[in-house]
């Protein structure tokens, strides 16, 4: 597999809102796991009269961080960058003391849950967003612009927002320096995902910060190589094929090998997402209903 330049290294303090650049500050949520490594980054954008991005998971102590970090300054706005656990959920907290309106793409899913469709266990489907933002959409105030960039692939309401007048793209989990994105059908679309990815090449952002882990100061450099490893995955699945290996729960163990099994049924989900745009692509075809479990084949 080709080298993804991970930034790994990161120095902050729980509980603390501390300056990442002229315009942004960070919290930290005290919620480290193997999804979300140190925890979820919680964006506060300008200075007196703010605006929040992502205010993380319903963690008490987060909420009451943020708000011990502000002190007297005023919270304009929430807006959220995907509808994840670790994303989300603290916007009711801030609504309920603060009375201030939220702001995303839309409620998880797209439709797909009132479809029928099982979309994966993590979504916060409590959060509707007062204001509904699409792509190119401006986000202004006293002191802050934000501009709206809409990403589908991780999930399908992804938004990016880039601080506009520092070229700084806050990327959610779109971009992260830390780990590639989980991609889990049917909401996590690889197709979609590429398409935002090769997106982000078109644009001008001199920096990334994630939802997870350090900033990316090299961010033209950090996506091409991201598309260059999920190209990399596509060619693994046709070396399994030609092994006779033909099921996604087969072909894990063999694809990510070296990374722990805690993470396989997420990396199977991934897996899954391949197949599925190789499928759109008329290159693969699978035996029935397409899952990790059914026989795949060289269409």
């Amino acid at each position: 597999m080709g080298s993804i330049p991970y930034v790994r290294d990161m120095k902050f303090e729980y509980g603390v809102l501390e300056p990442v650049t002229d315009s942004v500050r960070r919290l930290v949520c005290e919620n480290p796991g193997p999804f979300t490594f140190y925890g979820t980054n919680t964006y506060v954008i300008g200075r007196g009269r703010v605006v929040v991005v992502d205010p993380g998971p319903a963690i008490e102590a987060h909420v009451d961080a943020l708000l011990a970090g502000l002190g007297k300054e005023t919270i304009e706005r929430i807006v959220v960058t995907h509808t994840h656990r670790d994303h989300s959920p603290a916007a009711a907290a801030l609504v309920a003391k603060l009375g201030v309106p939220t702001a995303g793409h839309g409620p998880h899913g797209a439709g797909l849950y009132e479809r029928g469709a099982e979309v994966e266990a993590g979504a916060d489907l409590a959060f509707h967003p007062d204001e509904a933002l699409q792509d190119g959409d401006v986000i202004e105030g006293d002191g802050y612009s934000l501009e709206v960039v809409h990403t589908p692939g991780h999930c399908s309401n992804h938004l990016c927002y880039q601080v506009r007048g520092e070229r700084t793209l806050l990327t959610g989990d779109h971009v992260m320096g830390w780990s590639t994105s989980v991609i889990s059908p049917p909401d996590g679309d690889m197709g979609a995902y590429m398409a935002s990815l090769e997106r982000l090449l078109s644009r001008d952002d001199t920096r990334y910060l994630p939802a997870h882990g350090a900033p990316i100061e090299q961010p033209a450099h950090f996506v091409k190589a991201y598309i260059e490893h999920r190209r990399e995955r596509e060619d693994q699945i046709r070396a399994c094929l030609e092994q006779g290996i033909d099921t996604i729960d087969a072909m894990v163990p063999r694809m990510y090998r070296g990374v722990a099994k805690v993470l396989h049924p997420a990396a199977a989900r991934s897996v899954l997402a391949h197949a599925l745009h190789m499928r759109d692509r008329g290159e693969l075809t699978c035996a029935g209903e397409p899952s990790i479990h059914v026989a795949w084949r060289r269409a």
